[in-house]
């Protein structure tokens, strides 16, 4: 599947509500796409994995709990994790402070949908 970005729908600069938090996508064209993500505490993403992308994490503010094929990182302020495509991941905020971390995906396909869940604490598995 290729990227065309006439048939892509953005989001950009719009804050997206998630039961976990929200995120916002700052910068994007074709190949790449730049998002701020807001993990509030105690809450966690999915275990999922993507087919099209790669994903780098840069955490920024507090501290993720990153679950990277079968390892759980602790990832701090100022450190980053690189996802692979098709590389089982999640991440948690396991603190009392809301996490902050920016998401830099690379891949020919950047959809929302390019999504496969394995565990939700929120049903959409």
């Amino acid at each position: 599947m290729s990227f065309n970005k006439d048939e892509y729908v953005s989001d950009l600069g719009d804050i997206i509500n998630k039961p976990w938090g929200n995120y916002r996508t700052i910068d994007e064209a074709a190949g790449f796409k730049v998002k701020r993500i807001e993990v509030e505490p105690g809450a966690s993403l999915s275990l999922q994995k993507h087919s099209h992308r790669s994903e780098y994490w840069i955490v920024v503010k507090g501290q993720a709990t990153v679950t990277k094929g079968d390892n759980i990182l602790t990832v701090n302020e100022n450190q980053v994790v690189h996802l692979e495509v098709e590389e089982k991941h999640r991440v948690a905020n396991k603190g009392d402070k809301k996490l902050v971390f920016i998401e830099v995906q690379y891949g020919d396909y950047l959809g929302e949908d390019d999504i496969v869940r394995f565990e939700d604490s929120y049903g959409r598995v």
